[in-house]
């Protein structure tokens, strides 16, 4: 099982980031643990700048932007 977090406040971006690491899930057939940081301290100590983050199996992936699904397919693939 792969974990995910994604990194935000809650915002629009954060939801999006948070629907398409679902839709990436079921699509690749990979069974992901996936948990939402909202609180800001707790970002920035997985060292993360920007929101909305996302970080895979404890590596910050990206930061900024929204990740597409087919990048989030292969993140969690890897």
């Amino acid at each position: 099982m792969k974990k995910v977090e994604v990194l935000g406040p809650g915002c629009v971006k954060c939801q999006r980031l948070a629907a398409n690491v679902k839709q990436a899930a079921e699509e690749s057939g990979i069974d992901v643990d996936m948990v939402k940081v909202e609180d800001m301290m707790d970002i920035l100590a997985k060292g993360c700048q920007r929101t909305p983050g996302i970080i895979v199996d404890g590596d910050l992936k990206l930061q900024g932007r929204i990740a597409t699904v087919d990048e989030i397919k292969q993140w969690i693939a890897g």
